[in-house]
């Protein structure tokens, strides 16, 4: 059977390429070699997310019920059932999407495919079954895999990765984490709130280093007052495991030191997952390179979501997906975004959209910055949130908005009106002439625009 579209890979630039081609009336197939959903949704952005609510709530009632006028009398936890939770989410949501497919009539092909050749896409299922689909157009979804240390390799065991991190059978009493990005900085968080003694390794000077410097600096702050070591401007000089423990020899601030434990997660990047079959021409980095229509090197092929390079997020992945279909078929040329949202979601929260003040000023641009903390904040104080601020950065003469930097409860939830603001080139005007209800966290964004031009009235 031939198609219009074949999809290798079923993430959410995979998934949602297929759906939307679908839509427009193609005969479509989507090549998935484990299961619909793709990493963000079975070993990712879901299941990680269920994992830390129960760790916020842990952490709440553990740390702040008092403050509640809560009392619990031997507060514990069932780790199978935390885990369990996280799974049946993915399970049921990958579900959800296999009945899309159903829906929207894209055949969902649950094996592993290669390109022999242009207009042609090899499967082979977990029984070894082969099948050539012949296809006027592919699309590569393929993603990343976490990457693996040098001297550090994953053994499900004593160096995991994220995805076995999310499932070790025992909470661990301890644990070293090589890495402090967003996932380093997330499983520390959640492993921290369940009682494991963190420490966590960067070798760049601030944790979260992508983020806005004062943001990253407080949640440092937070983060060590919840009792998570952090180990910034540090690398790993030396890795060795003998007797079940992991050994690391450390090169630091302060000089040479020795680490033990149980447990190392390595959270260091992602690398590439490239089919095989046909040679494709590849950036500096090894992610697949595309033109502005996400077009390959190979004809009729495209690529769109983590396998073209960062930033690895799964809202710009479905973005890319949507574009490249469109532009496949002429609807519309195709847009690459630079304005997307970047989440942590650790406690506080890390939200941040635009430019960084560090940025702008290496660009050497006019601005003012406007930042409301939380403190001040009447619906954070009611809610026990009151860490954190809103910073806003606009630019000098007109008032654009730049960028947005969001440290606090729910950041993750009010940082799109920020997104949205910088794609209409809003002003501080708009901000402030936008009435935000009365009381919510939101209202601190209006705030955060009035301090930067002195009309502050709450500070």
């Amino acid at each position: 059977m031939a198609y219009d579209l074949v999809v290798i890979g079923g993430g959410p630039a995979g998934y949602v390429a297929a759906i939307r081609a679908a839509k427009l009336g193609k005969k479509v197939a989507c090549v998935e070699a484990t299961r619909a959903g793709g990493t963000c949704l079975n070993w990712g952005c879901i299941p990680t997310k269920s994992l830390l609510r129960n760790a916020e709530l842990y952490h709440i009632v553990q740390r702040q019920g008092e403050e509640f006028g809560l009392k619990f009398d031997h507060l514990s936890f069932d780790w199978n059932r935390v885990i369990d939770r996280s799974r049946k989410v993915s399970d049921r949501l990958a579900g959800g999407i296999e009945q899309l497919f159903r829906k929207n009539n894209v055949d969902y092909i649950l094996a592993s495919g290669s390109i022999p050749q242009a207009h042609l896409v090899e499967v082979v299922d977990q029984e070894d079954r082969r099948k050539v689909l012949e296809t006027s157009k592919i699309l590569l979804a393929t993603g990343v895999v976490p990457r693996e240390m040098v001297g550090l390799p994953f053994n499900d065991r004593t160096v995991v990765s994220s995805k076995q991190a999310m499932v070790l059978p025992q909470p661990p009493k301890e644990i070293l984490i090589v890495g402090g990005g967003a996932i380093g900085i997330e499983f520390a968080y959640f492993f921290n709130a369940f009682g494991a003694k963190v420490t966590v390794i960067e070798v760049m000077p601030n944790i979260l280093h992508l983020e806005d410097t004062e943001v990253s600096e407080v949640l440092a702050t937070s983060l060590a007052k919840q009792g998570i070591r952090l180990l910034t401007s540090t690398r790993v000089e030396k890795a060795e495991i003998k007797g079940g423990s992991v050994y690391l020899t450390l090169l630091g601030k302060e000089g040479e030191m020795a680490l033990q434990s149980p447990t190392v997660l390595v959270a260091i990047g992602v690398s590439p997952v490239l089919p095989s079959g046909v040679s494709f021409e590849l950036d500096q980095r090894g992610y697949l390179k595309t033109d502005d229509y996400y077009a390959t090197s190979v004809d009729g092929v495209y690529g769109a979501g983590d396998i073209i390079g960062p930033p690895w997020l799964a809202h710009v992945a479905s973005y890319e997906a949507i574009q490249a279909v469109n532009g496949m078929w002429g609807l519309s040329k195709p847009k690459k975004t630079s304005v997307f949202p970047s989440c942590v979601y650790c406690q506080p929260q890390v939200a941040s959209v635009g430019m960084t003040e560090r940025a702008v000023k290496e660009k050497g641009l006019q601005y003012r910055v406007g930042k409301f903390p939380f403190y001040a904040s009447g619906k954070a104080l009611a809610v026990g949130e009151s860490e954190g601020f809103v910073k806003l950065i606009f630019g000098e003469p007109y008032g654009e908005l730049l960028g947005a930097h969001i440290i606090g409860s729910d950041a993750t939830e009010i940082i799109a009106e920020l997104g949205l603001a910088i794609t209409l080139e809003a002003t501080f005007h708009d901000v402030i002439d936008t009435l935000h209800a009365h009381p919510t966290l939101s209202e601190s964004i209006k705030e955060a625009a009035e301090t930067a031009y002195g009309l502050a009235t709450h500070i």
